[in-house]
């Protein structure tokens, strides 16, 4: 049987149309695709913008289905269901991410990070700690330190959040002295608690040469003399609160003036807290004064006098409202009412107030309760702010 070479001659150009055919509707197809892509890319990116999360989280899945290789794309529906509080889809969608074997390095421990911050708020502190402790040496490093940081005081893990803070420390990521000052007196409050006095002395002891000018180690080695016995060691450790922290005076001063009359030191005490209202007019500071006046007539009143004369230089309802308490009115049958009036006024100016978030508290507080923040509760009353 011979070849017939006119069926080659017409099967050639008939191959190379249908080739040509098949390659114009890939690259249409294609084409489409990737108009498809972008269109709804753009579209959830425009409900982004508008705050309208809902549609824009559904456009990215549409995106994401259309093109499931776009890493961007799962980073950004990943990081929109966490702000919504998705935590379980944030992380299936992380996860799918470092489970892709194409997935650069950088970007790997972009998603270990993204991971880490949906445990995080989640409250899934074990589960975030391993995923920031796989991001050392990455550029997420300084990232996941702070996070970790916070979940050690949160957990109140103070020997592994002093550990951190030193790394940060190292790293030129600010001064840490204070907070690691904080975590000792953390530990010593803990081993006061369980009976152990030394132990929590000497933690409080490198609070101090860890952080010299931290009132709160100084200010509890004095409450840990006292309650050992030792008011002597209490009054000389108040002492130099005056002299390394001048503006924590307030804090301290009620109880260098019970100290100093307990150790028969009233006029060193008294001196102080004259020179520290000189210096920082406090009502504090006022109070702990009047409060070693001595017990007769003349001296009570020529105490309580100072409350008067402190409306001098500080418009204070709350030294009016000690003043009147102890004067004489006119018509005293109505004082019992008008001193009520004035007390029930005043309570919310005597609160101590948070400069990070204004949580208010009737107590100081060294870490706020409400955001965390540490040394965010000046010495000083809302009214004195």
């Amino acid at each position: 049987m011979e070849f017939d070479l006119s069926w080659l001659l017409l099967g050639l150009p008939l191959a190379f149309v249908l080739g040509w055919l098949a390659s114009r509707f890939d690259l249409r197809q294609l084409r489409l695709e990737n108009r498809q892509a972008p269109k709804a890319y753009f579209k959830g990116l425009n409900f982004l913008l508008n705050e309208q999360q809902d549609k824009a989280i559904d456009a990215f899945i549409e995106a994401v289905q259309k093109d499931p290789d776009t890493s961007e794309l799962h980073f950004a529906l990943g990081n929109l269901f966490r702000r919504r509080g998705e935590y379980e889809r944030a992380v299936r969608v992380h996860e799918h991410l470092l489970s892709r074997g194409d997935l650069s390095v950088d970007d790997r421990h972009r998603a270990q990070h993204a991971l880490a911050l949906d445990f995080l708020k989640a409250g899934l502190l074990d589960r975030a700690e391993a995923a920031l402790q796989k991001l050392e040496g990455s550029r997420f490093e300084e990232q996941s330190r702070l996070a970790l940081l916070s979940i050690y005081e949160r957990s109140r893990d103070w020997p592994h959040a002093a550990a951190i803070a030193k790394k940060l420390e190292a790293s030129a990521q600010g001064t840490f002295s204070g907070r690691m000052a904080h975590y000792l007196c953390e530990e010593a409050a803990t081993l006061q608690a369980a009976g152990q006095p030394a132990e929590a002395q000497q933690r409080l002891e490198q609070a101090i040469a860890i952080a010299p000018q931290s009132p709160r180690p100084r200010f509890d080695l004095a409450h840990l003399f006292n309650k050992t016995g030792r008011p002597q060691e209490a009054f000389d450790t108040l002492l130099t609160i005056a002299q390394a922290a001048p503006n924590a005076m307030p804090l301290a001063a009620k109880m260098l003036a019970n100290t100093g009359q307990q150790v028969n030191r009233q006029a060193e005490a008294l001196s102080v807290l004259e020179a520290s209202y000189q210096q920082f007019p406090s009502l504090d500071v006022l109070e702990a004064i009047v409060s070693m006046a001595g017990d007769t007539p003349a001296e009570i009143k020529s105490a309580r006098l100072r409350y008067a004369q402190h409306l001098d230089h500080e418009k204070s309802l709350v030294a009016a409202a000690r003043w009147i308490a102890g004067e004489t009115l006119q018509h005293e049958e109505f004082h019992p009412q008008v001193q009520r009036a004035l007390d029930h006024a005043t309570k919310p100016l005597t609160r101590y107030r948070c400069a990070a978030c204004g949580f208010e508290a009737k107590q100081h507080f060294w870490q706020c309760p409400g955001c965390q923040a540490w040394d965010s509760y000046p010495a000083r009353r809302v009214e004195e702010l």
